[in-house]
């Protein structure tokens, strides 16, 4: 452990002054491609690219987050939120990452990376301060929910060592966040496109960004922002720091792990990057005339679940049924507003909404507490897509079910997906009304009588000025709150209903029970 210590040490306060704005404690070995087939494992399964190999020796993982001499303010604000004991991707790369290591961890959404890279920009920062439009450290990540999620996760510690944070994305004001900017943050998280817009309004510069970590990196890929990922890495400072957390490595993954990652410790939660032991997986066989009742059955159980289907079409027409029917659902598509996929998912979490019905956009970036069941209505077609939204469940260690819905003609496609994605599924032909059925997901008959989900009444906040560019003042609309719809102001998610440009790739034609497709 004492190794662990001394590594830690290297990016603190030395003589109880702040740290040097250069990486400190950063690795000697120069940046380089890691490219070609030697010193790499052989190719991962699944089409997925091998992990590279680290040629410095990584330091040892830690049991408790007291092995890795954090500073006094960030160890107790752990204590507070009842952190003692890290989660393996976190207990392995701290130690790494703390010591100024670049890092590439591969693990299910769920797994604690938000930490792993949380307190290492923190505890690395701490103590300096930012100018004016100039950040220190940068956490890019490719949704606006992803965003908020990361934003309310770090708030706490941030808090603790005195730094600003910022949120970046689409869909909010962009002036708010760029008086942010103007006003100082450290730290700043930021989805691509909005991020570029205010660098090109001159609002923000990224020559003193040292510290850079790029959250759901496959997600990125996925939803076309790599140009503008790798324009803006090309901007951070060359020898900074940099850390990668991804659910899979694929071909342009593995492409920014070569290009900007230089001898990385390297971590992966599990080899299949998806399935874990306490998430179970069901594919339930039903009938096209059957599916509908089916998928009613299954909304009206006790407790919360996610529905997901292709289309925002489909999602509004099933919403629309449920409610109809005694269920409390609400939609969540790319075709709200940001204020309203807030409220929804305020409402859900509370349990105010017991039903969300989502594209893909609620696939990550998403984390409620105690969610046991996620059911995909339409199956996916990708098998990251399986994995990712299955993620919603089962995180953080607690149990959960992700439930497929097959009709006749999908069930081969389905048998090649699951095998893709390296789970192992239980096939069950049920029927509504079934006791199977009930059994497996806790479906019971819905009450027939239709409910209205009431927005909460929300003071609208007064105009002012003096946001004094932080990010920690509330749970909500940091960085630049308030209006702006899904396309608004600035082209912050350019072209796309940001977050749902997964689910609508590639799926044009297809159609659902609950609607014809986008």
């Amino acid at each position: 452990m004492n190794r662990a210590r001394s590594s830690a040490r290297s990016y603190g306060r030395s003589g109880g002054g702040a740290p040097q704005r250069s990486s400190a404690g950063r690795s000697s070995a120069p940046r380089r491609s890691q490219g070609g087939g030697s010193g790499r494992r052989p190719m991962a399964p699944q089409g997925e690219f091998a992990l590279p190999e680290t040629i410095t020796p990584p330091l040892p993982a830690v049991e408790s987050f007291d092995d890795l001499g954090l500073p006094a303010p960030l160890s107790a604000a752990l204590a507070s939120e009842g952190m003692s004991v890290p989660f393996p991707i976190q207990g392995a790369t701290l130690p790494n990452s703390l010591a100024g290591r670049d890092v590439l961890g591969r693990g299910r959404t769920g797994s604690g990376k938000t930490l792993a890279f949380g307190l290492a920009v923190l505890a690395r920062t701490a103590g300096l301060r930012a100018e004016p439009r100039q950040p220190l450290a940068l956490v890019l990540v490719p949704t606006r929910e992803l965003a908020q999620q990361v934003t309310d996760a770090l708030t706490p510690y941030a808090r603790s060592v005195r730094l600003r944070l910022a949120t970046v994305v689409g869909g909010m004001s962009i002036g708010r966040q760029a008086s942010a900017l103007r006003g100082g943050a450290e730290v700043v998280v930021a989805t691509p496109g909005r991020l570029k817009d205010l660098i090109d309004r001159g609002d923000c510069r990224l020559d003193d960004v040292a510290i850079t970590v790029l959250d759901e990196a496959d997600q990125m890929a996925d939803m076309g922002f790599m140009p503008q990922v790798t324009a803006l890495l090309d901007q951070v400072k060359p020898d900074g720091q940099r850390m990668l957390f991804s659910a899979t490595l694929d071909r342009n993954v593995d492409r920014l792990v070569r290009r900007y990652l230089s001898d990385p410790v390297v971590h992966s939660v599990d080899p299949s990057a998806g399935a874990v032991t306490t998430m179970e997986h069901h594919v339930l066989h039903v009938h096209d005339t059957d599916k509908q009742r089916t998928t009613t059955e299954i909304a009206a159980r006790e407790g919360r679940v996610i529905m997901f289907l292709d289309t925002k079409h489909a999602v509004d027409r099933l919403t629309k049924h449920l409610l109809n029917n005694g269920v409390r659902a609400a939609a969540l598509h790319g075709g709200k507003s940001q204020p309203q996929r807030t409220r929804t998912l305020d409402q859900f979490k509370t349990g105010h909404v017991t039903v969300l019905v989502a594209t893909n956009v609620a696939a990550r970036g998403i984390h409620v507490d105690s969610l046991d069941l996620v059911v995909n209505v339409d199956p996916p077609t990708d098998p990251k897509d399986y994995l990712h939204r299955g993620g919603r469940t089962a995180r953080a260690g607690e149990s959960g079910s992700v439930v497929t819905l097959v009709t006749p003609d999908q069930r081969r496609a389905m048998s090649r997906l699951t095998a893709m994605a390296g789970v192992t599924a239980t096939v069950t032909s049920v029927r509504s009304g079934e006791e199977e059925l009930t059994r497996i997901t806790g479906a019971q008959t819905p009450s027939g009588i239709p409910v209205v989900i009431s927005a909460p009444v929300v003071e609208r906040p007064r105009r002012s000025a003096s946001s004094g560019g932080s990010s920690s003042r509330g749970r909500r609309g940091r960085g630049g709150g308030g209006g702006g719809g899904e396309r608004g102001q600035g082209g912050g998610e350019r072209g796309r209903s940001t977050g749902d440009a997964s689910s609508s790739r590639g799926r044009g034609q297809r159609r659902s029970a609950f609607g014809s497709a986008a």
